[in-house]
């Protein structure tokens, strides 16, 4: 198994899944435009090494032709700029090929409202994720009215195929956050998927948003090549940390990295060849390269996704 990594570059080899991360920060980006906590003070003054992000996003493909996107972040028409083989090629023919949705959350999904100009787009959702998107948020109804879609529904556990030689398999990860929009169904509200390469057998586990670690969850891990996950918050309490928040980031529906049953202790000595980071939120120390909880992740071999990582799986 070989896992390369670039950033900003074109590779030729073409015998391999690949990923790009388009985002890699939670709701808002980083800076958050309305934050003064301190890893957005040092973003904006450059007086400690870090770098800005957009929310998070990840484009895959087995050819570097036919690229499908997970999740469609507010950012999407500047992360499509800034990847050129996203751009379009004779005239408005584009090169994704389909959205695959996590969860319904506006960070993920407004996306979704900016590529209505496009001839049409196929959109992946579990039942749940559609209902709310329909009848809660209204993003489904309104793309609808600009531009038709094609709705594919995920039932976790059947293998989905993308198309070009990528298959999926969703997996439901359990949440108790509070439904924001009533009338959808509980099963299915927040999933992860596994990513794999039909040719090699290699896949990658993206896993953006997720409240516990529960067993069942790990043994969706295994043997996976790579795993993108959940690195929203370092310490449960952060936010009410910072003065910013009441709420714990359990509560908003992610585990912490941090404590005897965050994610680093449970992820670290998983034989995964490249764990990842992404969903950063912007009041994590992490995203501060010469943090203490920098080094503790270098330390057990986990990584920080930042806008641009490229794999090639």
């Amino acid at each position: 198994m070989t896992v390369k990594q670039t950033r900003h570059r074109e590779l030729e080899d073409d015998n391999h899944m690949w990923m790009r991360v388009l985002g890699s920060a939670a709701g808002g980006g980083y800076p958050q435009w309305n934050c003064t906590c301190p890893a957005c003070q040092a973003v904006r003054t450059g007086d400690r090494p870090c770098v800005p992000r957009t929310q998070s996003s990840i484009a895959v493909s087995a050819d570097r032709e036919n690229w499908f996107l997970f999740n469609a972040s507010p950012d999407i028409q500047g992360q499509i700029e800034a990847f050129p083989a996203l751009h379009p090629a004779d005239g408005r023919v584009v090169r994704l090929q389909s959205v695959v949705l996590t969860d319904a959350e506006l960070d993920h999904t407004l996306g979704l409202l900016l590529m209505r100009e496009g001839r049409g787009l196929e959109v992946h959702s579990t039942p749940s994720v559609r209902e709310t998107l329909t009848s809660g948020t209204g993003v489904l109804r309104t793309l609808e009215a600009y531009c038709p879609v094609t709705w594919r529904s995920i039932t976790p556990g059947t293998p989905m195929e993308l198309g070009a030689g990528l298959t999926y398999v969703a997996f439901d990860v359990p949440t108790n956050k509070r439904m924001r929009f009533e009338g959808a169904e509980e099963h299915g509200r927040v999933i992860g998927t596994r990513i794999t390469d039909t040719a090699t057998g290699r896949s990658l586990v993206y896993l953006p948003c997720v409240q516990q670690l529960t067993d069942d969850l790990l043994a969706e891990l295994a043997d996976c090549s790579a795993l993108l996950i959940d690195g929203t918050c370092w310490q449960d309490d952060e936010m009410a940390g910072l003065g910013l928040a009441s709420k714990t980031s359990r509560d908003m529906g992610h585990a912490p990295i941090d404590g005897p049953d965050g994610t680093l202790q449970l992820l670290s000595g998983l034989p995964i060849e490249r764990k990842i980071y992404i969903h950063i939120n912007n009041t994590n120390p992490i995203l501060l390269e010469d943090s203490s909880e920098r080094r503790a992740l270098d330390r057990h071999g986990m990584e920080v996704a930042v806008d641009g990582l490229e794999l090639q799986i």
